[in-house]
């Protein structure tokens, strides 16, 4: 949530419960359901009754993490980093995590500049063992280099192995990656990833649920992975062994009914064991980015060769129209060129299309983009975003 002057009682409440609960806690999230976030942040800022389901003994800690909290210094904290909290009703909330009902976020602390609801409309995980081996570390970074050519945004956790791979397949085709992590966002982890997770925030997004500062855990890698299922239009595991963590993640997205997809490897690696499971059940099999597309695009308004409906140019963020009028009429334009037109950083109108493709806008064609026909279409009709 964006905060002009002194936040409100609610966004503090829910920066609040942050330090409080754990991520994915599902009677806390029935808590703030049923009571509302103010009540339950009294209840447990004045020390009030035990709220239903919580033991005596549970209870004394959420009173005791409640007192340490400071949600002012965190949103200071995370101003200073360059960090946002994005609140289930903002304008960036993408609606998907609600279908983890009370399991769904608090909130996300999100770090880098583009829309983390506009990026979600039209993103894929791609998951997979930390161990993986070179074949792994191959097919992830070639699907996801795929596709981000395709306008897919890539999304992973961060981690070493086939979550770094994607990262860096989708970086490298110039294309838009988010990282979901188990940890403060302003606190990069794996430290061995320090510099892959900052190069994604600059040209991307790092999102997560805990305050600032704060770090990760073994079930907090495992909560995390719901994030990444419920964000996301499917789930492709590239390498799992059969207690792999991004297990986790394809069993969730079964569960919230997101494509789910595996890419097998051979009979012998028990790296690929957990994905064989996957795949003799309802997870369908992918070798290339065709059969990811082919799955993930069969929701009707995400089908590869539709042109979404053009949006009136007055709903686009001033920064979003900008890009837009940036791109020409007719053909192809480098995104350096849109940026040097569009009086902004590189990074920052690469963002910007990936939003606008999203609202079907404008289309990837190779290194280049270019306004959608209906966009060219509306603009001739004098209804035009442009």
């Amino acid at each position: 949530m964006s905060v002009v002057g002194e936040p409100d009682e609610e966004l503090l409440g829910r920066v609040l419960l942050t330090r409080v609960l754990e991520p994915g806690d599902d009677v806390g999230g029935r808590w703030v359901r049923e009571f509302g976030t103010r009540e339950v942040v009294r209840r447990l800022r004045e020390g009030g009754p035990a709220l239903p389901g919580a033991s005596g003994k549970r209870w004394a800690g959420l009173l005791a993490r409640a007192e340490a909290a400071r949600p002012g210094r965190d949103l200071a904290a995370a101003r200073d980093a360059g960090v946002r909290f994005v609140s289930p009703g903002d304008a960036e909330w993408p609606g998907q995590l609600d279908d983890l009902g009370d399991a769904r976020p608090l909130g996300l602390w999100v770090r880098g500049r583009p829309s983390l609801r506009m990026w979600a409309l039209k993103s894929v995980a791609v998951v997979g063992a930390r161990a993986c081996t070179e074949y792994g570390a191959h097919m992830a970074a070639t699907l996801a280099a795929g596709l981000a050519e395709q306008g897919w945004v890539v999304v992973s956790g961060g981690a070493y192995g086939v979550d770094g791979a994607a990262h860096r397949g989708a970086l490298g085709a110039g294309g838009a990656t988010v990282a979901v992590l188990a940890c403060g966002v302003d606190r990069p982890y794996p430290r061995g990833h320090t510099q892959l997770i900052s190069r994604i925030a600059e040209q991307g997004l790092v999102i997560g649920e805990l305050p600032p500062g704060d770090h990760p855990t073994p079930s907090r890698f495992i909560l995390r992975n719901r994030v990444i299922a419920a964000l996301t239009r499917g789930t492709v595991v590239v390498e799992a062994a059969h207690r792999s963590g991004s297990l986790v993640t394809a069993r969730a997205a079964q569960r919230l009914g997101r494509h789910t997809m595996g890419v097998p490897g051979p009979a012998t690696s028990g790296l690929s064991a957990g994905v064989h499971d996957l795949l003799r059940g309802e997870a369908a099999l992918v070798t290339d980015v065709a059969d990811v597309v082919e799955l993930v695009g069969d929701i009707g308004e995400l089908a590869p060769d539709r042109r979404g409906p053009v949006l009136p140019r007055d709903l686009l963020e001033p920064a979003a129209r900008q890009v837009l009028a940036a791109l020409p009429g007719r053909g192809v334009a480098r995104p350096d060129e849109i940026a040097r037109s569009a009086q902004t950083a590189q990074d920052d109108a690469i963002a910007r299309l990936y939003e606008l493709r999203a609202l079907g806008y404008v289309e990837r064609h190779g290194d280049g983009w270019k306004l959608t026909r209906q966009a060219v279409m509306s603009v001739r009709d004098g209804r035009g975003p442009c």
